[in-house]
Order: C-alpha cells, then sequence, then structure tokens
C-alpha cells in the first residue's frame, strides 16, 4: 500500500518559507557603536542623538573645509537617500541624516548649514568642543587629527569617512556604500528600513 506524503511535504514547504522570510542580521548588530551625546547644530541650538529616537539615522564624521573625501562621500550618501524617498517616501521620512564636523574651528554653525544645504534638505550639520568630539568620536568608532597649520592658515583633518545607518532605537545596522555609489547606498538603505 502506497505511503501519502503530501502531509509532510507541505510541512516542510512551509517550514522553508518561513525560514525564508526571516530577515537577514544586519551587519553591525550588536556592535557597541553608538551613545548619547548633545552638540550645536546649525542654527546655533543643541541638537541630542536622542532627538531622533523612533527615526533612522545616518550618521557621517568630517568637515566642511574637507577637499575630497567628505563632499563626495556625502553627495553620494545624500543622493542615495534621495533615491531612497523617491521609491519609499514614507519609509523615506523616516530617516534623519546627521554630518557631525570634527573641525570646530572652521565649521561655525553658519558654514554647516551652508554645506549640509548642498546636499539634502533635511540634513542637520553639528560640532561641539574637542572633548566632545573626542568622547563621541570614540563611542561612534571613528577617529580624527588635526594636520599642522599650513602658511596660509588652512590645514587638513583627517578622519573616518564611513557613513552609518542607525535604527530606531540608535542600534548600529549597516555602514552605507558611499565608494560604491548612490545606487548602491539606495539599495542598503532598501534592506534595513522598514
Amino acid at each position: 500500500m502506497p505511503r501519502n506524503h503530501t502531509p509532510l511535504i507541505a510541512a516542510l514547504l512551509m517550514l522553508t518559507a518561513c525560514q525564508a522570510e526571516t530577515p537577514p542580521e544586519p551587519p553591525l548588530a550588536g556592535a557597541a557603536i553608538g551613545g548619547d551625546f548633545t552638540l550645536t547644530g546649525e542654527g546655533g541650538q543643541p541638537v541630542s542623538w536622542a532627538d531622533f529616537t523612533g527615526q533612522y539615522r545616518t550618521l557621517y564624521f568630517g568637515y566642511t573645509f574637507c577637499p575630497d573625501v567628505c563632499p563626495v562621500d556625502t553627495q553620494r550618501a545624500m543622493a542615495g537617500l534621495k533615491a531612497f524617498e523617491k521609491a519609499n517616501p514614507e519609509l523615506g521620512a523616516k530617516i534623519q541624516p546627521l554630518f557631525i564636523s570634527v573641525d570646530p574651528e572652521r565649521d561655525t554653525p553658519e558654514v554647516l548649514a551652508e554645506f549640509t544645504d548642498n546636499f539634502h534638505p533635511r540634513l542637520i550639520g553639528m560640532t561641539g568642543t574637542k572633548e566632545e568630539l573626542d568622547r563621541i568620536t570614540s563611542s561612534f568608532a571613528a577617529t580624527y587629527s588635526i594636520g599642522e597649520k599650513q602658511d596660509n592658515g588652512g590645514y587638513l583633518v583627517g578622519h573616518t569617512n564611513i557613513t552609518y545607518l542607525f535604527g530606531p532605537e540608535g542600534e548600529p545596522l549597516a555602514m552605507l556604500p558611499t565608494d560604491e555609489g548612490p545606487e548602491a547606498v539606495a539599495a542598503e538603505l532598501e534592506k534595513w528600513v522598514r
């Protein structure tokens, strides 16, 4: 007498379907990156990490006088965000882009506002004292170093050039692939923003 394997096959197919629906773990899940802070925003007002609880956040450490890396990374990250917003308006509205300047001597609130306005209407720039920036960069696994002043008074700032993506509770999710262009950034946002 032949055995009826239909119930067993149906159960295996359901189990496979359930496993396929389980979302992958974000690459930075569980990483000890982040923490609350308060810095000075573009309008001279205090801006805190906790102000954005409930929102996804992108975060980049840089400076406005950067000759190449910062404007390129910021442009690609924000172009990727704009593409994601166009394809997913409701999800895009849940993302708050942030830019922390590690050059407080030159990056006044006015300078930061001019810089961020060039890339995205919702990008918020902020900075703080050296002590505040040292603490924050350390807690966000970033680094920076102020170079020697040149004869014209200018100087370069070495810094980590990672654009982080954090979840609604401030949890680290992923690094946005700005080196691969805006399309790759939009695709990465698509993976994690819900």
